[in-house]
């Protein structure tokens, strides 16, 4: 099963390379499912191996001119504040037993595979959503600031990202189109820079709190991540990326159903 993951670690990548987005709705599912971690150690896996992989990217895009820094900044300092501290001092409040209803018992590890599959299922809508018309336009169209939304979008992102593990490209990207007028593509390319940083930073605020961090499954994860980027990439200028994204967010709405129904009612 290790070395289905370690397979499966490659899809990571190449959907963070091909739509700046879905590396962690299939990190955390591939851990949990596959290879036998425990939820919410997988979610700080998550948070290291999308902001590994990501930040190989970014350094990638940004070699090519292909990143909006000053964007990257305005929306990624909030993110970042609120993700560190959400995975430093949120998760470890939250008790392990939340409630129980006679033979029931909400867990915290429930609770949290139960909130990663609603968040899939609404990232899935987003993705299955047809493109506006335009929206891929990649002229360079003046890029306008829309500062309060931004500092709050970058907020609550990088709090569902120290929550559920979710790097939130998926969220990110819509954001930076609507809030800073910014073309498709180079959202896509700024995108993962954001989520790097915010993501690494995440799982050092776990470091605070855990020590059974399996390194050897942690490195080799990420680094088939890492060659999935690559085929990503490559595989971008091959494939029309809105069908891409519509297929894959079908097959994340089906995850995330399943995820549900696991968790709740096997």
């Amino acid at each position: 099963m290790e070395l289905l993951g370690y397979a499966l670690a490659v899809l990571v990548g190449i959907s963070l390379g091909l739509i700046g987005s879905g590396g962690s709705i299939l990190t955390v599912p591939i851990l949990v499912y596959v290879m036998a971690v425990e939820p919410v150690l997988a979610t700080a896996y998550s948070l290291f191996v999308v902001g590994a992989t990501a930040l190989v990217g970014g350094i990638r895009n940004a070699t090519e001119g292909k990143v909006d820094f000053r964007t990257a900044v305005v929306f990624g300092i909030p993110s970042i504040a609120a993700v560190y501290l959400t995975r430093a001092y949120l998760i470890p409040l939250i008790p392990d037993t939340l409630f129980s209803v006679g033979d029931f018992q909400l867990t915290k590890s429930v609770a949290l595979m139960v909130l990663f599959a609603v968040v899939m299922m609404m990232a899935s809508v987003s993705m299955i959503r047809p493109s506006k018309q335009g929206e891929d336009n990649e002229s360079s169209a003046t890029i306008r600031y829309n500062y309060p939304m931004i500092l709050l979008e970058g907020s609550l992102v990088g709090i569902l990202t120290g929550l559920v593990g979710a790097g939130g490209g998926f969220l990110i990207i819509p954001a930076l189109v609507l809030l800073a007028r910014m073309p498709m593509k180079l959202a896509v390319c700024t995108s993962l820079l954001i989520i790097a940083a915010k993501s690494m930073l995440g799982f050092l605020g776990d470091l605070q709190n855990r020590e059974a961090i399996d390194w050897l499954l942690l490195s080799l994860f990420t680094a088939f991540s890492v060659v999935g980027i690559f085929i990503g990439s490559f595989l971008s200028k091959k494939i029309d990326g809105g069908k891409l994204k519509t297929a894959f967010g079908w097959f994340v709405l089906v995850m995330g159903v399943y995820i549900l129904f696991k968790e709740l009612f096997v």
